[in-house]
């Protein structure tokens, strides 16, 4: 899959153009420039954004969170509850981060999991509501493909809502294979599992 209009692309990470920040030596991001001039950069997360990452995780999950009455007391470990502290667990256990900024605000992020046999995990892919239908989410997928290539990985796997039919779409149209359904006892959904080989 192509991205769209690479500003810059003097250091290629995997298959998608990127750039060293000359500020921060060794620390490749992905800049992006859209056609009407905005500019998209996606970066790696350091512990220090556990803030904005808990926030857009939170905002982002809102509407889905209200689709399908998650509440706190319900399902408390949906994205819609998320806080600071559980990123600042999941980078601990090795989660890694990145966030997608649109002229320097953070508007999207996604996190990463390497677990046993090289399988990558997409975790909490997240856009605020107002940016999405723009290709970013896309963007930040393909940031992670590369991120998990980078890592040794070979196949990512990911956990949807099962009855979310156009997210299950979507991710179909990235490459993602619908793989299994499987129900949780301690969550009031049946969760869809979806991989595709990288």
């Amino acid at each position: 899959m192509n991205i769209r209009h690479p500003l810059e692309a003097d250091h290629p990470t995997g298959n998608i153009p990127a750039r060293l920040d000359n500020k921060k030596p060794g620390d490749t991001k992905v800049l992006f420039k859209k056609s009407n001039g905005d500019k998209i950069v996606i970066q790696k997360a350091a512990a220090k954004d556990a803030h904005a990452l808990s926030d857009l995780i939170r905002l982002s999950y809102q509407d889905v969170a209200q689709t399908f009455n998650l509440t706190q007391d319900n399902c408390p470990k949906h994205p819609s509850n998320c806080t600071d502290d559980w990123i600042k667990k999941d980078m601990a256990r090795g989660v890694k981060y990145s966030i997608l900024y649109k002229d320097g605000i953070p508007i999207g992020c996604a996190g990463l999991e390497i677990a046993e046999n090289n399988i990558s995990y997409l975790e909490r892919l997240a856009v605020l509501p107002e940016f999405r239908h723009k290709g970013l989410g896309e963007k930040l997928v393909e940031y992670m493909f590369s991120r998990a290539r980078q890592m040794d990985s070979n196949t990512m796997s990911i956990g949807i809502i099962a009855e979310q039919e156009v997210l299950k779409k979507w991710y179909e149209t990235l490459g993602f294979v619908y793989v299994e359904t499987k129900k949780f006892d301690h969550l009031p959904f049946q969760v869809g599992f979806m991989k595709i080989e990288l």
